[in-house]
């Protein structure tokens, strides 16, 4: 296509990708309540707010300390939900806008690791939600007995956002891993040499990246990315030792492979032995 199309299908593809966010959000947003009392489960879940709620005699709450507050957090909370909602639709017009370009094996890469990382983003948001309470026991009691926290809702959402964010990207370390070993930049054996340096390389991530600063949510990623180090091995010795196999069994495999689609493979021109 011309440069004029190209920028046409551009804006075909946004003005889709913007209209089902914008529908996503307008939802998102008379859903307010129900988003709220989901994000507010795992403060429930803490003795520190079961202490607060014996003292206020009110059942489990947030605090808003401005006037603007919720209706800040309210459009806040709607375009966190819109976007993750409507992400299965500008990742669709992304992805379709840009694989014209790449070629077959290229195409099917793309689309592996996409999925992938929608997989592994997805659950390490769900697995930052199940341990956000842990962590919030121990920010919210480290105080003593004699302090009681009251947090506003502006706070706790943020510290929830920025949690499952962090989770999220973090979980997507193995995609990174494995896009190294499938270029050859990483293979099997280097991985295994750099156990150490990995061990203190996600010590120092899971470090940063936390927004708690706390041990246990330090452990809760921490743990689950050496994990998944660990699974990236496996998977690269299974990969090599396929195509050690394949080699054996077809000795110009390799050869063929390592051939893009704009290149010519080699052909024999002399007549084959009877």
């Amino acid at each position: 296509m011309a440069l004029v199309e190209h920028l046409r299908e551009l804006r075909n593809r946004l003005a889709i990708s913007l209209l089902a966010l914008a529908v996503c959000v307008v939802v998102a947003f008379f859903l307010r309540e129900q988003i709220f009392e989901l994000l507010k489960r795992p403060y429930c879940q803490t003795d520190v707010a079961a202490r607060a709620t014996q003292l206020s005699g009110n059942q489990c709450e947030l605090f808003a300390f401005g006037t603007f507050e919720q209706f800040s957090v309210s459009l806040r909370v709607s375009l966190i939900a819109g976007v993750i909602t409507s992400a299965p639709v500008w990742l669709y017009q992304l992805g379709a806008f840009i694989t014209p370009a790449l070629h077959r094996k290229e195409k099917r890469y793309a689309a592996a690791f996409l999925a992938a990382s929608l997989v592994l983003f997805s659950v390490g948001a769900v697995f930052a939600y199940f341990t956000i309470s842990r962590g919030l026991e121990f920010l919210l009691s480290v105080g003593g007995e004699g302090i009681v926290t009251l947090p506003s809702i502006q706070s706790y959402l943020s510290f929830v956002t920025l949690t499952l964010l962090a989770f999220g990207v973090a979980f997507l370390f193995p995609v990174i891993v494995l896009f190294l070993h499938f270029v050859g930049a990483f293979p099997a054996r280097v991985m295994r040499a750099w156990r150490r340096g990995m061990i203190v390389a996600i010590a120092v991530a899971a470090a940063l990246l936390t927004p708690s600063q706390d041990p246990f949510t330090f452990l809760a990623m921490g743990l689950p990315l050496y994990g998944l180090y660990e699974g990236c091995i496996v998977i690269a010795r299974l990969r090599e030792r396929a195509q050690r196999r394949r080699r054996a069994v077809e000795p110009g495999a390799q050869s063929l492979e390592q051939l893009g689609d704009d290149e010519t493979s080699v052909v024999e021109d002399r007549p084959s032995a009877l």
